[in-house]
């Protein structure tokens, strides 16, 4: 059984159709990129697998289960990330923590709590107000939120935004140890191509609510015939801009 199964998804909003007939399957134990430029249809793909976005048409699945109509049995088997979520910014991060720890019945949530963020570094944090930190403190602290149920899929939306290199380097180790640890799968979104490279299986390139294409990294660049994925990325969103241009 596939973690991850979407077939045929459509998303419209009145005259706007942000996915189109989005068909793909992602094995238990991947990691897989996600990728498109501003629009492409990622945010919304990630709603309809958290089922808070209903389809249009098409079916979504996750560990089997029907998104639309049963999903309450596979979100405590799930959990999502993005810095760009924000926390109450009035409660401490040790609070915050507790709230979403709550909401998935963790057992010994505060042995979890303590453990998490000792393994991403900002014990120093926990008792700091949401709304006093930085950008990059934030992004950790999102990760940890995601982490605390010990997900067996995990969508991550650019957890590596806003760290320094070294941070955003030791999150990426995080993320590929608890992969091979645990067996997870993982659907990264991104826009740091190499960290693409580094830490994907496969990858999904989308753009204008379609998928364009999809391959490992190394197949996406031999295919291209460019340097790197960055290359492939920028050929792809570029595609129709000459032509549009001749047409202007």
């Amino acid at each position: 059984m596939d973690a991850i199964e979407i077939r045929n998804f459509s998303k419209r909003y009145r005259a706007v159709t942000a996915v189109e007939d989005l068909s793909f399957s992602i094995p238990q134990g991947q990691l897989v990129g996600l990728l498109g430029p501003n629009g492409a249809g990622k945010t919304t793909t990630m709603g309809a697998l958290l089922g808070v976005l209903l389809p249009t048409s098409g079916t979504v699945r996750v560990l089997g289960v029907d998104m639309v109509h049963d999903r309450f049995r596979a979100l405590p088997f799930m959990n999502f990330s993005s810095p760009y979520v924000e926390l109450p910014y009035r409660l401490t991060v040790a609070q915050n923590l507790q709230i979403y720890g709550g909401l998935y019945n963790i057992p010994n949530l505060r042995a979890r709590i303590d453990e998490i963020a000792h393994e991403l570094r900002f014990t120093h944090l926990l008792n700091r107000k949401a709304g006093k930190l930085s950008a990059g403190q934030k992004t950790r602290v999102a990760l940890a939120k995601a982490m605390l149920n010990k997900p067996k899929v995990l969508l991550l939306d650019e957890p590596t935004a806003s760290l320094d290199p070294d941070s955003a380097d030791q999150m990426r180790t995080f993320i590929a140890n608890y992969r091979a640890q645990t067996g997870a799968t993982i659907l990264l979104a991104s826009h740091n191509m190499a960290e693409v490279e580094q830490l994907c299986d496969h990858v999904l390139m989308m753009k204008g609510g379609r998928l364009v294409d999809q391959g490992t990294p190394m197949e996406l660049v031999a295919r291209y015939g460019e340097e790197n994925l960055e290359k492939v990325f920028l050929s792809i969103a570029r595609e129709d801009q000459g032509e549009d241009q001749d047409a202007a």
